[in-house]
């Protein structure tokens, strides 16, 4: 009994294991009566335009490797293996887009991310491959240490023997997503199964009306007796059934009458219906309705904002999900002191044009960005630095709040100059302005700037 308990589990009721691993989905089915799991979801416009939004975006990110200098800055760990793995090509079958395209639709569909950890005899990380999150449960041996399972089958490789294997936590890199033990995710699909069932439904009750003519059914009426019902319903059906058929004029004899008995599409709020089940799912992914073709409450002045706003409170959780948890499986202690990693958003928060530039000219002026940071940004060529291009300037025109008197009263104070110097010139007394470069250096000596060579 327990074989057949564990088959017809359902998708959002997991084995208690690691409280969370280990489920299935069967048993897909919604309360509209249409079976849900991650493959028939995939088939609504609206799933698949979500989820490949989100892969894509993290995919497209630029991925760097980074270690910390002595100076407390940072640097690109360009001689690092892990540099090229992640930024270019984590194994010889796939480019480090489609590899993190496949890990993040996994994230999204099943709720958990599995990538095994290929490394050589001295335990150096050569290769990452992705693994299917259906077929990976996660457990715990004897002494309470976790380990996965991964089910094999026939799409596998011929090489890997075996139905099951075994694998080390050193040897996965498990992205989870939301979850109850922190440990597994849940997927979104699974949790939400109700509200995709319900579009689906939608979906094909659609497809059926348009291919039934797109018009009510109903009762073909007859004062008599009818010898042959059946042919009489199939004429019907294969003159007027249809979207090709659609509003041809019948022709009733013998006082039939067509009497319609369903409700319109349109007494139905279908088209509504369609068109909340999309928010739904947009709302599940927490993806702005605009990016899914939904711009009804869009306009140019605020789709700028739900642009930010979708790579702070959307982008933002799941890259730092990557992020700490490549560090987790594919750091040794030593080098999670050093070494980090990090998608670049930047990119997805860039204004226009006149908004970059006036933000660099801020930057310039203010002297925390040198011609060279503004170029790198910009992706053009660095001037070289006896060119000037990793000067940093500052504007002359601004002191401190203290020394602002000094040049208030600079220009009307006067001085008279020793008698004995007019003397040595054989010139008369006369009176003489300080210049102000003067009176900073008289100022800046009175306050002890200078002395004893300091």
């Amino acid at each position: 009994m327990g074989f057949f308990s564990s088959i017809f589990r359902g998708r959002d009721a997991p084995t208690d294991r690691t409280s969370g691993s280990a489920y299935s989905f069967f048993m897909g089915g919604s309360t509209s009566g249409k079976r849900v799991n991650e493959r028939t979801a995939m088939q609504m416009t609206a799933v698949y335009s979500c989820v490949r939004i989100l892969s894509e975006a993290v995919a497209g990110l630029p991925l760097q490797f980074y270690r910390y200098t002595a100076d407390g800055g940072k640097e690109k760990a360009v001689d690092h293996p892990l540099y090229f793995l992640l930024h270019d090509e984590p194994n010889p079958e796939m480019t480090s887009f489609v590899f993190r395209e496949t890990l993040m639709t996994h994230l999204l569909l099943w709720g958990n991310a599995y990538s095994q950890i290929i490394r050589n005899a001295r335990g150096e990380i050569i290769a990452l491959y992705p693994l299917m999150p259906d077929r990976m449960t996660v457990n715990r041996d004897g002494d309470g240490q976790l380990y996965y399972e991964y089910y094999m089958n026939t799409e596998d490789a011929h090489t890997m023997k075996g139905t099951t294997v075994i694998l080390q936590p050193h040897d996965v890199l498990h992205i989870p997503g939301l979850g109850f033990d922190g440990l597994v995710g849940y997927s979104p699909i699974a949790m939400a199964k109700n509200a995709i069932g319900m579009a689906i439904a939608c979906e094909e009750y659609g497809a059926k009306f348009f291919a039934n003519g797109a018009a009510p059914s109903g009762v073909l009426e007859h004062p008599g007796t009818i010898k042959d019902p059946s042919r009489v319903r199939e004429s019907w059906q294969a003159t007027f059934g249809g979207s090709a058929n659609a509003n041809k004029v019948a022709v009733l004899e013998e006082g039939m009458k067509y009497t319609p008995i369903s409700i319109s599409p349109n007494e139905a709020q279908f088209l509504e219906t369609r068109k909340f089940q999309i928010d739904e799912i947009a709302r599940i992914f927490r993806v702005p309705p605009h990016m899914v073709g939904d711009l009804e409450k869009s306009s140019f002045s605020n789709i700028e904002q739900q642009s930010l706003e979708f790579v702070k409170y959307t982008l933002d959780p799941w890259v730092a999900r990557w992020e700490q948890a490549m560090v987790r499986a594919l750091l040794t202690q030593e080098e999670k002191k050093t070494y980090f990693f990090k998608f670049n958003v930047d990119g997805l928060l860039r204004g226009d044009y006149q908004s970059r530039m006036n933000g660099y000219a801020t930057a310039r002026q203010n002297g925390w960005m040198s011609a060279n940071d503004i170029r790198e940004l910009e992706n053009l060529d660095r001037i070289p630095a006896e060119a000037g291009g990793d000067l940093y300037l500052i504007n002359g025109n601004m002191t401190k709040l203290e020394d602002a008197g000094i040049f208030a009263t600079g220009a009307s104070e006067s001085t008279t100059e020793p008698e004995e110097n007019q003397k040595s010139r054989g010139q008369p007394g006369r009176t003489r302005n300080k210049s102000k470069a003067e009176k900073v250096l008289e100022h800046l000596s009175a306050e002890g700037f200078g002395k004893d060579g300091s």
